[in-house]
C-alpha cells in the first residue's frame, strides 16, 4: 500500500515536471496578503469627502475699493474738459462696457489709477484714491478743487464712475485636457488617436475680488477632470518663493550626486517642494480643510498647475491579457475589479486557455486559474510579491488587496489545478476514444 502511494506521488511529480506546471517551473516567491505589514498596502479612497468648492473663492466685497489699474470715468464741469468762459458746457461722454463686463454704462473721461494709487487730474496735485470707495473718491476730488480755489462750492459737482475694473494676470496650466482616456488598454488608445494628455494653458485675466482659484478654474474649464489629480497646485510668482525653489532644487541635486558616489546607496526621491501650495479637493472623513483667504487669493504672475495622473496605472500579465490600465481616481479598485477591468474575471479561463498542463484540456471543462500575484514596488527599487488566493478573495472581502499605482498583476494556475486540467483533458481526449473503440 505504501509502495503504491509512493508510486502515485512520484508519477504526479513526474507529470508536473515534464508537462509544465507553472507553479514549479516558473515560481514566484509570494507572501500572503495577511502576513504583510500595513505599509505595503494602498490607502483606501472610497470614503474621501469632497472639499466645499466655496472655500476656493474669495468672499465678495460689499463695496468696491479703488486700486491701481482701475480706469475711472471722470467729468468735472469747466475743468475736464476745459470750457472757455461764457460758452455752454460740453456734455460728458458715455462709455458702454464690453459684452463680458457686468458694469453699467459709465460717464466721464477715462483716467487710470497709477501704481502708487493716485489719480492725476488737471490743475491739482495727484490725488490719493487707493482703497477708497467711489463716493469717497468723488468727495476727495470735490474738496481738492475747492481747496485749490479752482471751483466754487456751488459749482463743484464732479462725476466719478468706473469704466474698467483692474485685473490680475495669472497662468493656468492643465494636464486634464482632451477627450480623456477610458479604462481600456492605454496603448491601444494612443495608437487609435486617443488623448495624449498634453498640457494646455494660458493667461487668465481675473477681475478684482475674483482673483481666486475657483474663478481661475472656471475660466479654464472647471474643476480638474478624471485625468487629473485631486488637488490644485499654486506656484507663487514672488521673488522670495522663486529663490527658495532654486535653493531647494540645488540641495536635491547635491544629495543625488552624493548618492551616486556610493554604489550601495539608494538615490533619494524628489521630496515635496515647500514653496508649492497644494490644495486637496478630497479629504478623509473628519479632516477639516485648512484653506485660508491667503491661500486662495491670486496675484500677478501666479501659476495654477493641474497635474496629470498619467503615472497612476497598473500592469497585467501571465494568464491575464497584457496591458496597462488607469486606476480610478475617486474610488478603490481591488484585485477582482482589476481583473475584470483587464478583461478576465476571477472565474475566467485565462488568456491562454489554460497553458502548461491545463492547456491540453483547455477547451473541455477546465478549472479556472486561482492564483494571483501582485508585484508591488518598494523603496530603493525593491519589490514585494503579494499572493492572493482567488477562491479566498471571492469569499472574504478582507483578502482582496487594493491595487495601487505601479502594480503588476500576474495570474497563474495552482499546480493542482493544472494537474486536474491535465487529467480531464487526457480523459476526454483518450479515454472517450477508447470507450467508443471498445
Amino acid at each position: 500500500m505504501i509502495g503504491w502511494a509512493a508510486k502515485s506521488i512520484a508519477a504526479g511529480l513526474l507529470i508536473a515536471s515534464t508537462t509544465g506546471c507553472t507553479a514549479l517551473t516558473q515560481p514566484i516567491d509570494g507572501v500572503p496578503a495577511n502576513r504583510l505589514p500595513r505599509e505595503f498596502f494602498a490607502e483606501p479612497k472610497n470614503d474621501l469627502v469632497p472639499v466645499d468648492i466655496a472655500m476656493l473663492s474669495l468672499e465678495p466685497s460689499r463695496e468696491y475699493l479703488i486700486g491701481p489699474g482701475d480706469i475711472l470715468g471722470v467729468y468735472i464741469e469747466g475743468v475736464l474738459p476745459f470750457n472757455p468762459p461764457n460758452s455752454p458746457p460740453e456734455p460728458p461722454p458715455v462709455n458702454f462696457p464690453d459684452a463680458e463686463s457686468t458694469l453699467p454704462p459709465s460717464i466721464g473721461y477715462p483716467i487710470a489709477v497709477q501704481e502708487d494709487g493716485t489719480l492725476s487730474l488737471p490743475l491739482i496735485e495727484p490725488l490719493k484714491v487707493g482703497d477708497l470707495t467711489l463716493e469717497q473718491v468723488r468727495d476727495a476730488v470735490r474738496e481738492a478743487y475747492i481747496d485749490s480755489d479752482i471751483l466754487r462750492p456751488e459749482k463743484a459737482r464732479p462725476i466719478v464712475t468706473i469704466i474698467k475694473e483692474r485685473t490680475v494676470d495669472v497662468i493656468v496650466v492643465r494636464e486634464d485636457g482632451g477627450g480623456g482616456l477610458s479604462t481600456n488598454n492605454l496603448g491601444s488608445q494612443f495608437l487609435t488617436g486617443g488623448s495624449d494628455r498634453s498640457a494646455r494653458g494660458g493667461l487668465v485675466k481675473l477681475k478684482a475680488y475674483q482673483n481666486d482659484i475657483l474663478h481661475a478654474l472656471v475660466e479654464t474649464g472647471g474643476l480638474p477632470g478624471l485625468n487629473a489629480k485631486n488637488e490644485v497646485k499654486v506656484l507663487r510668482a514672488n521673488r522670495t518663493n522663486q529663490a527658495i525653489r532654486d535653493k531647494f532644487m540645488e540641495q536635491f541635486y547635491a544629495q543625488q550626486r552624493a548618492a551616486m558616489l556610493d554604489p550601495c546607496a539608494c538615490a533619494p526621491e524628489l521630496p515635496e517642494d515647500p514653496t508649492i501650495l497644494r490644495i486637496p479637493l478630497r479629504l478623509p472623513p473628519g479632516v477639516m480643510p485648512q484653506i485660508s483667504r491667503k491661500d486662495v487669493e491670486l496675484h500677478d504672475g501666479d501659476i495654477i498647475y493641474i497635474e496629470s495622473r498619467e503615472t497612476e496605472i497598473f500592469y497585467t500579465g501571465g494568464l491575464l491579457p497584457g496591458g496597462q490600465f488607469p486606476l480610478p481616481r475617486d474610488y478603490d479598485l481591488d484585485v477582482l475589479g482589476a481583473m475584470a477591468m483587464a478583461g478576465n474575471g476571477a472565474y475566467g479561463t485565462g488568456r491562454q486557455g489554460g497553458g502548461g498542463i491545463g492547456g491540453l484540456g483547455g477547451q473541455i471543462a477546465t478549472l479556472p486559474p486561482g492564483l494571483l500575484y501582485i508585484l508591488r514596488n518598494t523603496k530603493c527599487n525593491g519589490q514585494v510579491a503579494i499572493e492572493v488566493d482567488l477562491t479566498e478573495a471571492i469569499n472574504d472581502p478582507r483578502k482582496r488587496p487594493l491595487i495601487q499605482a505601479g502594480d503588476t498583476l500576474i495570474l497563474q494556475y495552482k499546480c493542482e489545478e493544472e494537474l486536474i486540467n491535465f487529467g480531464l483533458g487526457t480523459f476526454f481526449t483518450f479515454g472517450i476514444r477508447e470507450l467508443l473503440a471498445n
